[in-house]
């Protein structure tokens, strides 16, 4: 595992909780009745890409929900920008990903059950 710095951890952290907001307000209008949550992010030491993983349930519409945030991620860098713009000099481009790490958990405890 690669070790951050405390400036990545920092920015991290600020970016998680900012997308978090974004995401809450994107998913009240576009994706009713759908829980997306910002699990964890990752920035790269260069601090130009930050790695969105997101937690989506019902997890059969993560791929749907995932496309459709794809495809407006130059939309959501440009509000992250607008509320971390005076903290960042540099906004990160965003890559998003399914973290699928409660299915994962979810399907070892079905096979460790008898």
């Amino acid at each position: 595992m690669e070790q951050y710095s405390t400036r990545q951890n920092k920015i991290s952290k600020l970016v998680q909780r900012e997308m978090a907001g974004i995401l809450l307000k994107l998913n009240k209008t576009h994706f009713p009745g759908k829980l997306i949550s910002v699990s964890v992010v990752r920035v790269t030491k260069d601090l130009g890409i930050a790695r969105v993983y997101l937690s989506i349930f019902p997890s059969e519409f993560a791929e749907k929900i995932l496309s459709d945030i794809r495809a407006v991620s130059k939309q959501l860098r440009g509000e992250l920008g607008r509320k971390v713009g005076k903290t960042l000099r540099v906004i990160p481009n965003l890559d998003f990903y399914i973290d699928d790490s409660l299915d994962y958990i979810d399907k070892i405890d079905k096979l460790i059950k008898p």
